[in-house]
Parts: structure tokens; sequence; C-alpha cells
């Protein structure tokens, strides 16, 4: 029985680090638990729960800081935990100082989350790909990374630091930061809005360690191939916002499109059938276990 929550994986950050040795990972960004369940049916091996989703999707917000962690961690949780592949997750900038960093690390791993990330951004952020972004110190980014790993139970939980200071302070300075970040604890560096292949060659000589790409549209970076992200040296590539751009350009189409005709006939060959839906979400497994629980003490309810 393959369904994630009825077949919950004991340890989906150790299954992350396996994957991570194993090659560059093309993590798509969910934006709730039904996306989360189409990216693991096509066969990626994780998901990413992209901060910018939840908060457009969910609170109707801009990316600029509006969910609380715990929203976050909520909307994450139902993500990580509706598959059997590993989740990481945008923690923005870990929603406070260092002893608030405490707890959203601990509320994330909680909700089942294999890792997360938190920027070096001041409060309020904005979306990484804007201008007008301002960073906080090195050393108070310092001090959030080393209190999250002072707050992860599971050693495999991924600590990823973003380094978001190459739009503000230039190239060198991020490049300085992410080292800094390293040796503070962080497992991975996520260097935000690089603009050119050549940056990211650079970044990944100049920072030893395993990288993030961030592979959004319409933003700073050139539209760089798995494949590519991988001869750079980079660990994972996330997709944040592909499946939800996606959604919303369908959506739109086709309420305009019932708009005009008042019918969604012609809408049909567009729309994943009944059938389709009940076997991504193993609505028949639920119906053998709901029976098979009734069936258990069915002979002793007269007694």
């Amino acid at each position: 029985m393959s369904e994630a929550l009825l077949n919950p994986q004991p340890n989906k950050p150790a299954q992350l680090r396996a994957l991570m040795r194993q090659g560059t990972i093309a993590l798509p960004g969910a934006f709730n638990a039904i996306s989360a369940k189409i990216i693991e049916s096509v066969g990626f091996p994780g998901v990413y729960v992209s901060g910018a989703g939840i908060s457009n999707g969910v609170g109707g917000y801009p990316d600029i800081g509006f969910m609380t962690a715990t929203e976050m961690a909520t909307q994450a949780g139902y993500i990580a935990r509706s598959v059997s592949i590993p989740a990481i997750a945008d923690a923005d900038n870990g929603y406070g100082e260092a002893i608030n960093v405490f707890r959203t690390v601990q509320e994330y791993e909680r909700q089942g989350l294999s890792g997360l990330h938190i920027e070096d951004q001041v409060i309020p952020k904005r979306c990484g790909h804007l201008d007008g972004k301002q960073v906080i110190s090195i050393e108070n980014m310092r001090e959030k990374i080393a209190a999250a790993r002072e707050a992860r139970i599971n050693p495999d939980f991924l600590l990823i630091a973003r380094v978001d200071s190459k739009a503000v302070n230039g190239f060198e300075d991020a490049v300085k930061r992410a080292n800094a970040y390293l040796e503070a604890g962080a497992d991975m560096i996520f260097p935000e809005a690089l603009t050119t292949r050549e940056e990211f060659a650079e970044f990944s000589r100049q920072v030893k360690a395993p990288l993030l790409a961030n592979m959004t549209e319409f933003g700073k970076t050139p539209y760089l191939s798995l494949s590519e992200f991988e001869t750079l040296g980079y660990t994972i590539v996330i997709f944040p916002m592909t499946a939800f751009r996606i959604m919303m350009k369908a959506v739109e189409d086709g309420m305009r499109q019932l708009q005009q005709e008042g019918t969604q006939s012609n809408l049909l060959p567009q729309m994943t059938t009944r059938q389709d839906l009940y076997q991504l979400i193993h609505y028949q497994d639920y119906e053998r276990l709901d029976s098979s629980l009734a069936t258990q003490f069915s002979s002793n309810t007269n007694r």
C-alpha cells in the first residue's frame, strides 16, 4: 500500500541525504497536498514547499512575510505527510531572531519536513528576485544557524542557509557569507538570484559545500537545465512556482471559457477524471481500511 498517510516513511530526512549522494535532484514546488501527490506520481524524488506558493495560494498574499511560522509549518506539514518522498520547505528568515529560528526548526521537523532554508534578509522580507532587499549582519545570521543546529532532533534534517546578499552587496560578499554560514553549521548553501551561468560556476568553485539552485520563472536567473546545474556542481535544483503558475493559467483559461459558454462540457478533455483523482488519493485503499476496521468488531456488536 503506497499511500503515504497509510504507510508513512520512518526517516525521510535520511532518505533525502541518500538521494543527494546519488547526484543532482530536482524538487518541483508544491503549494498544497494534491500538487505534491502529482509531483510524486510522475516520478520526482522529492518535493519543495514554496513559501510564495503558500502565501499566494493559501492567504492570497504577496511573498513579503505575511504568513506566520505556525501557518507555514502547518501547510508544509500537510504537504510533507501526503507523500512518501522527502520534502524541504521555505522558512523565510526564520520568522524572527535566533530564538525564533529554534522554534521554527522544531516545528518544521515535527510536521514531517526533511529540511528547510532560512535566509539572511531583514524583517519584513521580500521575494528573492525582487529589487529592494536588505540583509542582516553575518554575525546575526550565524546566530540563527547555530540556533537551528541546536534545535533539530534528527541530525539528517537538512539545514540550508540562503544567501540573499549578491543583489545587495555583490558577488564576493555572497561568497564570504556562504563560507561563514558553513562554519556556523549550515549543511547546504542556497545562493539566491545569481544572474549568469558564470556566476553559478564561480560560486561553486569558491564555496565547497552542497549547493541549491533556484530555477524560478520570470526572475533574475537564466533558464539552466538540471543537467547543466549538475555540471556546475549543484546538488538540488528547486522549481518553486512552476506548478503554481501552470495551475493559474489553466484555471484562468478554463474559467473564461466557462463564462463565455455557460457550460463546462468543452472543458472535460482538460480535466483530471474522477477515476484518476481517486487513484491519486488512494480512495479505495481508505475504503478498504474503513471496511476492515468495521468488520473486525461487527460480530461483537450485539453482545
